[in-house]
Formats: C-alpha cells, structure tokens, sequence
C-alpha cells in the first residue's frame, strides 16, 4: 500500500464487486491476470481519453510532472490551483478519508469551484460510470468546492442516438453529461462504503468470498484464476 492513502477509485470499484477481491488487490496484485481483450479495451480507452483531451488544448497532465509517484498528486494539484485560478489539469490528484482518486479532467473557474470531467470510451452513461462518478465526487467535493461533475463518454451510433439526458455539441465525437445533483445526494452512502472497504483493506486474512457470477458482472475480475484453484497463501507485507 502507498503511503499516505488507502484506497483508490479502482480500489473502490473493485470493493463493490467483491470484498475478496478488493484484499487481493491492496495485498496481492501481482496475481491479477488480465486477457488479450482486456488490454484491448483499456488501450482503446486510452485513445479515447487522448481524443478528449485535445479538445483542451490548455491542459497540464501532471502524470508528465510526476509519473508513478502518485502520493505526491494532491499536493502538487493543490500547489497548481492555487497558482493558475483558471487551470486546466489533466490527472488531478485528490485524497479524502485515506481515499486518493485521479481526476481525468479538472478546470478551475475564477471564483475557485471546479468543474470535473470523468472519461469513458463506452457509447452510453452505464451504472458502473455513475459508481466511478460518485466515489471521484465524494472526494474531490472534500477537498475543493465543485462547480459541476461531468461524464464525457462516446457518441452512440448514428442508428441508436442515446437517451435524453445527454447534453451533446454534435461537432464534437463525444457526449457531455452533468450528474451534480445525481451524486451530491449519494455522499452518505459512499461515506458508509468506505468505512466498510478500508477495514476489508486493513485486514491480515483475506476473505473467503465464494466465486460467482460477481466475478464476471460488471467486469471479469482478474482474480477469477486464483480463486478458482483455490490457492490460499499468506499475504506478504
């Protein structure tokens, strides 16, 4: 575990799967093992998010600043906040109640409230976006006043145009959406999942959770070969 948080937006995530897989991912990532088409996704995902980027051509990616020294990311976004009152930061770092999560996009307004944009190469706003919304919103809302909390995913097809709630410039390869209000009203139950989460983290034993359909909804858990053969090790520390 990195110092100074405990838990991740991926952590997070992982967390609402399954418990077991959460303790495995805090204590033994090594042994998550991910397929051809996994790794496919994610390099689309990346391109994706690079599309969007360029379309804020201002924007500081402070993972160039600091690479995989991620403690350090609230601080030096902090130190560039306070710097810039109108910045444009790409990766932003914020840590609340030992939760550290990365902001795709942030952009500050003059008056100091942030408007965050979330990035997701999927066609539609699925729930598992809004549950990554909402543990990036609880934190950041922790640590900086919010303007607005956005999700920018790709356009549908021509032939399926979505639904109603998106807020799209047709100019542009990617949809808008604002869930403000959506996730201020879910700060308790995120509250609540944490707490929760953080002492699964911070146990020595790991848990028993049985396989199931968990390990393949809403993502196919990298774990699911080690659970499967029933290894059970010592985690090392």
């Amino acid at each position: 575990m990195a110092k100074g948080y405990l838990l991740t937006k991926s952590k997070y995530i992982r967390g609402l799967q399954c418990d077991r897989a959460l303790w495995l991912d805090v204590h033994r990532p090594n042994l998550a093992r991910y397929s051809a088409e996994q790794m496919r996704r994610f390099d689309r995902g990346r391109d994706f998010e690079q599309a969007v980027r360029d379309s804020f051509p201002t924007g500081h990616n402070i993972s160039l600043d600091l690479g995989r020294n991620t403690s350090a990311y609230p601080e030096h976004t902090a130190k560039l906040l306070d710097e810039n009152p109108e910045a444009v930061l790409f990766e932003a770092g914020f840590l609340y109640d030992d939760v550290l999560v990365l902001a795709d996009i942030v952009c500050q307004r003059p008056d100091g409230s942030l408007d965050i944009f979330e990035i997701k190469s999927g066609s539609k706003l699925s729930d598992t976006y809004r549950r990554d919304a909402a543990i990036q919103h609880y934190v950041i809302a922790h640590c900086r006043p919010l303007h607005s909390f956005n999700v920018i995913h790709a356009n549908p097809p021509a032939d399926n145009p979505g639904s109603s709630e998106q807020s799209n410039n047709s100019e542009l390869p990617f949809t808008i959406v604002d869930l403000t209000d959506d996730l201020d009203a879910q700060s308790d139950t995120i509250a609540h999942n944490i707490s929760i989460m953080k002492d699964i983290a911070l146990d020595t034993k790991e848990p028993t959770t049985p396989t199931g359909q968990h390990c393949l909804e809403p993502y196919a858990c990298p774990y699911q070969h080690y659970c499967a053969q029933g290894i059970r090790q010592l985690a090392l520390f």
